[in-house]
């Protein structure tokens, strides 16, 4: 019963992160044509692209996006509880489902900034990797950094954004 939770987790949170990916690069205007972006796109194309015929997108938000992330969050919880045969409590699984998605795209975000900052000690010269990294983190670093300058070339923006997400993190509780 372990390893059906543990396969089903995995699968629902592996497309998740790529559905909140999608979010996130169109929030971001990243680049389209990076290879990152065409995967991330090609993946969630045939989810996406029906419900986008009922649901508008609202300035750079694509809220058929948003609706999919959240009710992959939700469908994991809800094939997880009917796999154990726990009752379905629908508020409660709104609700961890929405706190879930949130929480997915913290520990997203977690990831990608701690390897933007080790990338950035290993580059040399143009990737395409690392300038979608940058495109993805930059819009959460730069309000840090005009609070809190480099201080002799070391920039404590990752550092103070690490710490915040972690709070959250446990602030949410999932």
């Amino acid at each position: 019963m372990e390893l059906m939770r543990f396969l089903i987790t995995i699968v629902f949170e592996l497309f998740l992160m790529v559905v909140i990916l999608r979010v996130w690069l169109q929030a971001a205007r990243a680049d389209f044509y990076n290879p990152v972006s065409q995967f991330v796109v090609k993946a969630t194309n045939p989810l996406v692209l029906p419900l986008r015929k009922v649901i508008p997108m609202v300035g750079v938000w694509d809220l058929a996006t948003i609706v999919l992330a959240l009710l992959v969050s939700i469908a994991k919880f809800v094939t997880l509880y009917a796999v154990h045969g726990y009752p379905m409590i629908w508020s409660d699984i709104l609700l961890v489902g929405v706190l879930s998605a949130v929480s997915q795209f913290l520990q997203l975000l977690f990831w990608i900034v701690i390897i933007r900052a080790l990338l950035s000690w290993f580059a040399q010269g143009y990737n395409p990797m690392q300038a979608i990294l940058v495109q993805l983190t930059e819009p959460f670093l730069a309000p840090i950094r005009r609070i809190i300058p480099p201080l002799g070339g070391l920039d404590l923006s990752v550092l103070v954004l690490v710490i915040g997400i972690q709070a959250l993190r446990i602030l949410i509780g999932i």
